[in-house]
């Protein structure tokens, strides 16, 4: 358990970081073997800022990333969506999440 009482859980020999995500797996893989979404990725990396180098080219900061928890494809909506199994929505989250949004134009859906 961590600090937002997650649990970790095992799911088709993927370790999930809570049950919730777990729980939102189970029901995406429903979904795509009836044909409702397609293209179901897991753990999306997307890169924020790049590292931050100094003049010599030495790394002074590291990138910044947001990674999703799930990108699918919408056949019924005809779009892209990127979903995170939310619990705590942290204030790193939320910065992160507007990041996304003005980047990639990205609003990512929380379950």
């Amino acid at each position: 358990m961590n600090k937002y009482r997650n649990r970790k859980v095992n799911i088709d020999g993927i370790w999930f970081d809570s049950v919730r995500e777990g729980r939102r797996y189970t029901e995406l893989k429903l979904l795509l073997r009836g044909g409702y979404i397609k293209d179901l990725r897991l753990q999306v990396p997307y890169e924020l800022l790049p590292n931050q180098k100094d003049s010599t080219g030495k790394v002074i900061e590291r990138r910044v990333r947001y990674i999703a928890d799930f990108v699918y494809f919408d056949i019924t909506k005809g779009i892209e969506v990127v979903e995170d199994a939310k619990g705590v929505r942290t204030d790193l989250y939320k910065l992160k999440k507007k990041m996304m949004l003005d980047k990639y134009g990205i609003q990512i859906k929380e379950v």
